[in-house]
C-alpha cells in the first residue's frame, strides 16, 4: 500500500455544503497561505457553485479569486469541479465556449480538473475532457455515484474503464449525497483498480454519518486519494475532517506525510473564518441525518435548499419537500442527484 494523498475541500465544497458557498475571497486567501504548507495532493478551490455565487451574491470576481489563489498555491495544485458541457452553469454551452473557458481556467491557475456529468453520460464530458488534455492539465474523470434499481457496482466499474480510455489521469468516485456504504466502497475501488492503473479518489459527505467507515474501507481497498475538509468546515453535509483522517493513519503504511502541527495552524485560522459565517450555517446542515439514505440529496443542495426555504418563510415545509424528492427522482428515471439534476428534481 502506498501513501494516502489528500484533496482538501475547505475552499470549495465544504463551505458550499455548509454555508451555501458564501465564503469570500479575502477569507480564502487567509487560509490559503497556511494550506500551501501542508502538502495536500490538491486543494479544491474553484468551480461548482463558486462561480455563480461570486457574481450573484458576493460581488466577487471569480477569475480574480483564481489568480489571487494561484499567487499563494505554488506547490499545491488548485482543483476545480467542472460540470462537463455545462461548465459552471446550468445548461449546455457550445464547444467553442467550452474550449475557451477551460483554456482560461488553466492559464489563470487551475491545475486539476474534476470533470463530471450529472447523467454519467461521457458524451457530455468528452469535449471538456479533451480541452483539459489539450491544455496539459490533470484530468480527473468522475463517476457520479448513486444507488437505485438501475445502478450497479459493475456499471460504475465499466464507466471508470471508459473514462480511463478517454485519457483520464485519475478517477474520482463522487458520492455527492453520502450514500456509499463501506462494503460498496471496498467493492467499487477494488473493481476499478483491477481494470485501470491510474489513481482512484473517493469523495463523499458526512450527512448520513457513514463517511468515516466508508473511508476506512476505501483505505483498506487501496484508494489513492480522499477528499476531506478542515474540521471547522467538516462534518454534517460537508466532508470528514482532514485532521482526523491524517491522525488515524499516522505511523501506518498509508501515512499521509502531513504534519498535524501544520494542520493545527490551518485549523486555528479556519476557526476565525468560520466565525464570520456562523449566521449562514444552519443546524440542519451540521446534523447527522440518516434520512439522506432515502431522499439522496447532495450536501451542497441541502444548505441551499434550507437557505431558499428560509427566504420564503417556509422552512417548516422542508420535511415535506424531502419526502417528495425520491418520488420525483423515480418518475425521472433515477438520475444521480448532482447539479443540475438535483436542482431540477428539487424544484
Amino acid at each position: 500500500m502506498t501513501q494516502l494523498k489528500i484533496t482538501d475541500t475547505t475552499l470549495r465544497d465544504a463551505h458550499q455544503s455548509l454555508a451555501a458557498t458564501r465564503m469570500r475571497t479575502e477569507d480564502m486567501l487567509s487560509l490559503a497561505a497556511e494550506m500551501e504548507k501542508a502538502g495536500f495532493w490538491s486543494v479544491e478551490a474553484w468551480g461548482g457553485a463558486t462561480f455563480d455565487t461570486c457574481i450573484r451574491y458576493l460581488n466577487d470576481d471569480p477569475w480574480q479569486r483564481l489568480r489571487d489563489l494561484r499567487e499563494i498555491f505554488v506547490k499545491t495544485p488548485i482543483q476545480m469541479l467542472l460540470r462537463g458541457q455545462n461548465l459552471v452553469g446550468y445548461k449546455h454551452y457550445p464547444d467553442d465556449v467550452v474550449d475557451r473557458f477551460i483554456s482560461a481556467a488553466a492559464k489563470n491557475g487551475v491545475g486539476v480538473f474534476r470533470v463530471f456529468d450529472a447523467l454519467n453520460d461521457i458524451r457530455n464530458m468528452q469535449r471538456s475532457m479533451q480541452a483539459v488534455i489539450d491544455n496539459g492539465c490533470h484530468l480527473q474523470g468522475t463517476i457520479s455515484y448513486t444507488t437505485s434499481p438501475v445502478h450497479s457496482i459493475a456499471g460504475f466499474v465499466d464507466l471508470a474503464e471508459e473514462l480511463y480510455s478517454k485519457g483520464c489521469n485519475s478517477i474520482c468516485i463522487k458520492d455527492m449525497a453520502g450514500l456509499i456504504m463501506p462494503e460498496a466502497a471496498r467493492e467499487l475501488i477494488t473493481g476499478i483498480k483491477k481494470r485501470v492503473d491510474i489513481p482512484v479518489c473517493l469523495h463523499t459527505h458526512s450527512t448520513s454519518g457513514i463517511a468515516p467507515m466508508s473511508y476506512q474501507a476505501a483505505i483498506e481497498a487501496g484508494v489513492d486519494i480522499l477528499d476531506t475538509a478542515m474540521s471547522p468546515f467538516a462534518g454534517g453535509t460537508s466532508q470528514p475532517a482532514t485532521e482526523s483522517i491524517v491522525a488515524s493513519l499516522a505511523g501506518t503504511a498509508r501515512d499521509t506525510g502531513i504534519s498535524l502541527e501544520t494542520l493545527r495552524t490551518i485549523k486555528n485560522e479556519a476557526v476565525k473564518v468560520r466565525g464570520k459565517y456562523d449566521c449562514l450555517i444552519d443546524g440542519i446542515s451540521m446534523r447527522i441525518d440518516s434520512d439522506v439514505l432515502v431522499y439522496q440529496l447532495p450536501g451542497g443542495m441541502i444548505s441551499n435548499l434550507v437557505s431558499q426555504l428560509k427566504e420564503q418563510n417556509a422552512l417548516e415545509k422542508l420535511d415535506d419537500v424531502l419526502v417528495e424528492l425520491p418520488k420525483v427522482r423515480a418518475d425521472l428515471g433515477y438520475p444521480p442527484l448532482v447539479t443540475p439534476t438535483s436542482q431540477i428534481v428539487g424544484t
